[in-house]
């Protein structure tokens, strides 16, 4: 078969002896050509080469989309383009028994990247395990500014950012590195690797230096979350498993071998054996569980009034609420009233009434012109909104909350007689100018003590002048902080307010113990609560009522026998699984090097008889020199215009046809030269 142009010639030599009788000759030949002593004639076919294109065609249609649009070759494409910016399809490739195909620069970046998703996926934990503190980060930060947002939640979306993006071209990095692929990370991406190396550098700064505390929440968080993390943990073992026993087969060098190696195993060791060491409240049998801890409302219902109104007490006396906590102030006149920041800016309206005395200290105010003041109208503002998960407000409790004034101690102290509940209150110290800046203790004592509320109620935190307070009212329960338990003791002191932070790492079981009771603030999450509930704590302070009231039992607990019957059935399906895995790489490894093997001996075979073969040929070849074969055109029209008149147009058909009459001898054939 030989091609010219859009056609395609068929050469049939045919073995004949003496004249080349005309009758054989086929309709489609074209001309007659002689090779050594064969006689033969070409035949032009033409070849519809639109038709093999709409058989393609066809043939791509029918084959599925997806196979079309996400081939391997679009993938990687699609990998290099989002990892270097570059859209080659024609892609670099090493042999993948072999360490990553990229340069020495590409080799020394790419643990800044795991350094960068490490780093960034720390803090978005550390954050997201401390959402309990977000208010409280929020007002520190309206200290600071002036200036009310969600600034927790801001920098939540920034950690968030980050971790995504990094560990996106972690992810990338890796695929292509599993393909063979040269790594070649752009340098906008470098520099904006380096660029959230140094984010989270400045805020773990700021967090180990400021906020230290929080660091004690996310090992608070690794008490309940112990037992799933460690279930968890050993299924990524398992998808590990994968990529470290296809490395594991295809390395060559021992020591890769054993870096990769070794520490998987020690890893994997270490999670079977860590349910021995794991000691979390949450496990135990469901007839050990505690009572459920009692609620103080702190500073009433703040999610679903404004703070410190009798509008959001009344809501936490709705809510079930064990007490009620709130903060004092004294004014200048003497008068206790409820109001948390030293100033009146964020939870008043003086700025509309009297702008440039914003920022005076809340107790330098008399009385008369407190209790003009609107204290429930910024609740309804969207930018001052105190927390990101509030409900709605209803038409009837939006009004309410526009006419709230700043109530008075004793307007809480009616409240808390007439429903029953326990009153605690920080006590704020007078400014140093203040008419009862050495007196306001016992003017607050004489307050409680008027309003003929019943003295077991009030849990008298002051630390300050307490044998005076024991003295006037021997009925207040006197409340402790975080002192040793034989200054309590010393004290007769037999309940604690301490901050949930500090407890759980300095003794629990030692204040338990001594019979003490604790209250434990500020506790909004659903997680922390059930810590509380598991440790058997007996109140707890928080903002969030309306939601741990509804919990029933605490959320992440379970029994111990529970928990072993999945630590064994985890640890021994993970191994037949892992186990599986290695088998599977180690056997197609072998596989193909078995037809490694067997294709080099089919080759060495098939080489060895092609050298016979020529050999022989060699020997059997003519010494006469070929007839010289008819160049193109691959017609003799102008030689032979007298032959192509008695040819037929081409039928497509070897066999020739038999005619009546005989056709005329050809006279001549081609020269030879």
């Amino acid at each position: 078969m030989a091609e010219y142009g859009n056609h395609s010639a068929q050469v049939l030599f045919i073995q004949y002896p003496g004249p080349f009788p005309t009758e054989i000759i086929p309709r489609s030949c074209k001309c007659i050509v002689s090779m050594g002593g064969a006689k033969g004639c070409i035949m032009l076919k033409k070849v519809n080469r639109i038709e093999i294109k709409n058989q393609k065609k066809r043939q791509k249609k029918h084959e599925p989309w997806i196979a079309r649009i996400f081939s391997h070759e679009s993938y990687v494409t699609y990998l290099t383009g989002c990892y270097s910016c570059q859209c080659n399809t024609e892609l670099e490739k090493e042999s993948r028994c072999g360490p990553c195909y990229c340069s020495w620069r590409e080799q020394l970046f790419y643990p800044f990247l795991v350094i960068a998703f490490c780093m960034s996926m720390i803090l978005l934990l550390v954050w997201i395990e401390t959402s309990n503190e977000y208010h409280g980060f929020d007002w520190v930060v309206y200290l600071i500014t002036r200036y009310w947002f969600f600034w927790s939640l801001l920098l939540l979306s920034l950690f968030g950012i980050l971790a995504a993006y990094s560990s996106l071209l972690l992810v990338l990095g890796f695929l292509l590195i599993w393909e063979g692929s040269e790594l070649y990370l752009h340098w906008c991406h470098k520099i904006l690797i380096v660029l959230v190396i140094g984010i989270c550098t400045f805020f773990m700064t700021v967090l180990f230096k400021f906020w230290n505390d929080r660091w004690l929440t996310l090992g608070l968080s690794l008490k309940i979350f112990a037992p799933y993390i460690h279930l968890s943990s050993i299924t990524v073992m398992v998808l590990l498993s994968w990529p470290v026993a296809f490395y594991l087969v295809h390395w060559e060098q021992e020591a890769v071998q054993v870096a990769v190696g070794l520490p998987f195993l020690l890893i994997l060791f270490c999670l079977f054996v860590v349910p021995l060491g794991i000691y979390s409240p949450c496990l135990q049998e469901k007839d050990e569980l505690g009572p459920k801890p009692g609620l103080f409302g702190h500073r009433g219902a703040p999610m679903l009034g404004p703070e410190n109104t009798m509008m959001s007490f009344e809501k936490a006396v709705e809510n079930g609420a064990f007490g009620l906590e709130s903060d004092i102030y004294v004014s200048c006149d003497g008068v206790p009233f409820l109001m948390h920041d030293y100033d009146l800016r964020r939870t008043t309206n003086i700025q509309e009434i009297m702008p440039n005395a914003s920022n005076t200290t809340s107790n330098l105010f008399y009385w008369d012109f407190l209790s003009t003041l609107n204290a429930g109208s910024w609740f309804l503002q969207s930018q001052l909104k105190p927390f990101y998960n509030m409900e709605p407000l209803s038409e009837a409790d939006r009004e309410k909350a526009r006419n709230q004034k700043i109530p008075k101690l004793t307007d809480l102290l009616e409240l808390a007689q007439k429903e029953r509940k326990f009153v605690i209150f920080d006590l704020k110290n007078p400014a140093g100018k203040h008419p009862f800046r050495k007196t306001f203790i016992q003017q607050v004592v004489r307050v409680i003590l008027d309003s003929k509320i019943e003295q077991h109620l009030i849990y008298w935190l002051p630390g300050s002048e307490r044998k005076y307070v024991k003295s006037e009212a021997p009925g207040f329960q006197q409340v402790g902080r975080l002192n040793p338990i034989e200054v309590l003791t010393r004290e007769n002191i037999s309940i604690i307010n301490v901050d949930y932070k500090r407890l759980f790492h300095n003794g629990l079981r030692d204040y338990k113990a001594a019979n003490i009771s604790i209250n434990l603030y500020i506790v909004n999450e659903p997680w922390l609560f059930s810590l509380a509930w598991c440790s058997r704590i007996h109140s707890v302070t928080t903002d969030n009522i309306q939601l741990l009231r509804q919990m029933n039992h605490p959320y992440y607990s379970m029994t111990p026998s529970y928990y072993k019957f999945m630590w064994f059935i985890m640890d021994i399906v993970s191994t037949v699984f892992i186990f599986a895995i290695f088998c599977f790489h180690w056997w197609r490894e072998s596989q193909k090097e078995k037809d490694l093997e067997s294709i080099s001996n089919y080759t060495d075979t098939e080489s060895l008889e092609k050298r016979k073969s020529k050999k022989q040929a060699l020997k059997n070849v003519s010494v006469e020199p070929p007839s010289r074969v008819a160049e193109i055109p691959w017609t003799i029209k102008p030689l032979y215009p007298a032959l192509l008149k008695s040819v037929q147009p081409p039928q497509f058909s070897a066999v020739p046809e038999k005619k009546d009459n005989k056709s005329e001898p050809v006279k001549e054939t081609i020269k030879h030269h």
